[in-house]
């Protein structure tokens, strides 16, 4: 089964908490993060991702990345996680 986890705009300290239950009440399903959204990525969220990631592939789970934001984008390239995140995976991103 396939699940869509829509992300909001701000990924912020406060939003970390909620993406975190969110990818645990997933767990188990193949999940595509819609990442279209998303004006603001900040390190505790892209963790949260990095760890969710790496779960899925734990799980032998699919986990893609839906049409990325630029700012999602850029972010993740300038944390120096594009290679980690950002990879055949993601759909619909525009280079």
């Amino acid at each position: 089964m396939m699940t869509v986890l829509s992300l909001p705009e701000t990924l912020d300290l406060k939003a970390s908490g909620p993406l975190k239950a969110a990818f645990l009440e997933r767990r188990g399903d193949a999940v595509e993060v819609d990442a279209g959204n998303v004006r603001r990525l900040g390190g505790l969220c892209l963790q949260v991702l990095l760890a969710a990631k790496t779960a899925w592939a734990a799980d032998g789970k699919s986990f893609s990345i839906r049409a990325p934001s630029e700012a999602f984008v850029e972010t993740t390239r300038l944390f120096g996680a594009e290679g980690a995140l950002l990879s055949a995976d993601i759909h619909g991103v525009q280079s």
